[in-house]
């Protein structure tokens, strides 16, 4: 039996983590949701359906792409991309979000309920209930909401209701909490559709199998292009549903090494960065277990990364595992060198990438040097439209940007 078809458990863990630790009257409409799905994912016609989207709604397959000119400037390994950025919203997102959402209609649910951080989520479910007609609630920190301007007007003008949250750090976390507060009155119409392999059993496990699609696609792209299968795969990891769905196609392969990357920030005190696998202990947040961050209370920490999708004080309890075992190597990238991530990808590709993403093309751009003759296929995970104005009103144009 493959890795995918023999975790989780039954009860939703990835060795030691994962669960649902959530209220007694959430319990049932969990269940509800785990048992819709185990029961949907193998029927034809939902298949059928969620493919018919994803090739003539969302445009994929996405496709991957050598970035030859900044692999030149690199003077190392190979770099190619698979270019999530395409697919329609402009993030991988709505790989999940279309299932969940199409999961709701076959429950017969009214309502979608989420929380968003870089609002690429966000965007996705509110396109999502858009096609399905139905309503939307996105939660959203302010910070978020102000960092994030392009991605909340995209949202409203979707028809989602976005609820600004103003408490805590006014970022993820506080999202999450705000989202399933406002779902604990609503359970009867409405389904809570995760954003991220996180959260309580079962959502680690659908949102990483409505995001395999792309691991999938990757594999027999890259192998078509190349005759070989990629040295090496690198994706971002915040939650880690980009990972998640781009190690899918490749976890069974003991000659293609996996690397998830971790935001570093600014430095490595607690409220600085975002690196929880590198500097996380077990916990429980949210509903499961996983490696997190922690303050000296044992509560959550503040985190911090220049962007948004990626300052959550967890991870998903799968990656938590993956690291545990060794099956990936978790690295990190820092806020400058997703900086300068950013402007290269811009200034030699033509591409203008998420800054989530940009975590994933910094640690490419290091390993490459290192790692000559080889090739690294790293997740494109979004572009940047979302991020330009922060950018270029923080930090400028690049104009003096430097490999």
């Amino acid at each position: 039996m493959g890795y995918l078809k023999s975790m989780p458990s039954k009860d939703g863990f990835f060795g030691d983590f994962g669960g649902a630790f959530i209220p007694p009257q959430l319990e049932p409409h969990f269940k509800e949701i785990g048992e819709a799905y185990e029961r949907l994912s193998v029927d034809s016609s939902y298949i059928a359906e969620l493919r018919y989207i994803r090739k003539h709604f969302q445009g994929r397959p996405t496709p991957v792409q050598h970035a030859k000119n900044l692999s030149i400037e690199m003077g190392g390994a190979q770099i190619y991309l698979k270019r999530e950025d395409l697919n329609h919203t402009g993030a991988h997102k709505l790989n999940h979000c279309m299932g969940e959402a199409l999961l709701a209609k076959f429950m017969g649910k009214k309502k979608l309920i989420a929380e968003t951080g870089a609002g690429q989520h966000g965007v996705a479910l509110a396109t999502a209930a858009a096609y399905f007609g139905m309503e939307c609630e996105i939660h959203m920190g302010e910070v978020d909401i102000a960092k994030e301007h392009p991605n909340v007007v995209r949202m409203k003008l979707l028809g989602a209701t976005v609820v600004p949250v103003s408490f805590g750090a006014k970022t993820l976390k506080e999202a999450v909490d705000s989202a399933f507060m406002s779902y604990l009155e609503q359970t009867e119409d409405a389904i809570y559709a995760i954003g991220s392999v996180v959260g309580p059993h079962p959502f680690p496990k659908m949102v990483r199998d409505f995001q395999s699609v792309l691991g999938y696609e990757a594999r027999d792209q890259f192998h078509e292009m190349t005759g070989n299968d990629p040295d090496h795969v690198v994706a971002c990891v915040g939650g880690g549903s980009n990972a998640m769905g781009i190690f899918s196609g490749f976890i069974d392969n003991e000659d293609v090494k996996l690397h998830g990357v971790e935001p570093h920030g600014t430095g490595t005190e607690l409220g600085k960065h975002a690196a929880t696998i590198t500097y996380g202990e077990p916990g429980e947040i949210h509903g499961f277990k996983c490696i997190m961050l922690k303050d000296d209370k044992g509560e959550p920490a503040p985190v911090h990364s220049i962007a948004s999708g990626l300052d959550y004080p967890g991870v998903g309890p799968e990656h938590s595992y993956l690291h545990t075992i060794g099956k990936v190597h978790y690295g990190s990238a820092s806020d400058e060198e997703t900086l300068k991530a950013f402007y290269a990808l811009s200034r030699y590709e033509g591409i203008i990438p998420a800054l989530e993403s940009s975590h994933a093309v910094a640690y490419a751009m290091k390993m490459a040097m290192s790692h000559p003759g080889e090739s690294i296929l790293v997740n494109l995970s979004g572009r940047g439209d979302k991020d330009i104005d922060y950018v270029t009103e923080k930090f400028g144009f690049g104009d003096d940007f430097k490999l």
